[in-house]
């Protein structure tokens, strides 16, 4: 399993940004030498962390890097800061066009991933999940699954004493709430749509979220919305989890073993596992 790190120039945020990459693409047969990736596009997962993280969070966090090289999946890891992955209104913090736009577009010229929508799926925790709903259902031409774990989608209802010297974020709560930077208002375009007869190109959607965690009635309603506009949605809770690692990790596992569509992989060679088998 390829563990690669990528510093690029953003365009979005006229910076040098950093990020973590998984790429399945070093797997080979212990008797021929014969990489069996040679070649190939791979399905990519854009996976966004929460507050006051970085873009090794998922790494060290979770054992996402042994799933993805089980299951052939290209994971790609971004640092978002503390900007919910919204357009901010300074200049140079285009958060979302960064994750939406440019990341998958860089991406795909520098590494083998797969062009295709039903390949291309976002996810995250908590403010990264919040991202993944917002350019998910953004960029639904691009991402055609959202994964949210314990969602932080109460930001858009009122006013988080965590974000009150964030004003790069959301200056003013009573007009951005109003904005797409808010997923229920697009949802409510999706909803429109569909009225008029339109295709919304509904990505599908798995939410979960402990019983123990604060976010669990947002998460709920979130659900409700997206079911009630006919979106595919896999909602799961758990008993004896609130806003942690132990269920993030868990429930990373679940998407990428149950939900995702990947199919079948070869094993290849990996530490644990000379004969790759």
């Amino acid at each position: 399993m390829a563990l690669i790190q990528v510093d690029y120039t953003s365009s979005a945020l006229f910076r040098t940004v950093t990020l973590n990459v998984v790429l399945p693409i070093d797997k080979f047969d212990y008797a021929e030498g014969k990489y069996f990736n040679t070649g190939k596009k791979f399905k990519t997962l854009y996976l966004l962390h929460g507050l006051i993280g970085n873009y090794t969070d998922w790494i060290t966090g979770t054992r996402v890097q042994r799933w993805a090289q089980e299951h052939d999946l290209a994971v790609v890891m971004p640092s978002g800061d503390n900007s919910f992955y919204t357009d901010n209104v300074l200049p140079n913090n285009d958060y979302g066009r960064f994750i939406g736009e440019e990341l998958v577009e860089i991406t795909r010229a520098m590494l083998p991933l797969s062009d295709r929508r039903e390949d291309t799926f976002i996810g995250g925790l908590s403010m990264g999940e919040f991202g993944a709903m917002r350019n998910g259902l953004k960029y639904r031409d691009t991402f055609g699954r959202i994964i949210c774990l314990s969602g932080a989608l109460h930001i858009m209802d009122e006013n988080c004493d965590q974000l009150k010297n964030e004003q790069r974020v959301f200056v003013d709560y009573e007009k951005d709430k109003e904005t797409d930077k808010n997923p229920a208002v697009m949802i409510e375009e999706l909803r429109r749509q569909k009225e008029e007869g339109k295709d919304p190109l509904l990505p599908k959607v798995y939410i979960s979220c402990g019983l123990d965690d604060g976010l669990l009635g947002v998460n709920q309603r979130y659900r409700d919305l997206l079911k009630s506009i006919g979106a595919e949605v896999t909602y799961n809770e758990y008993p004896g989890y609130a806003h942690e690692w132990d269920l993030w990790d868990m429930e990373i596992g679940n998407v990428i073993k149950n939900w995702l569509p990947l199919g079948e992989a070869n094993d290849g060679v990996n530490s644990g596992n000379v004969r790759g088998e």
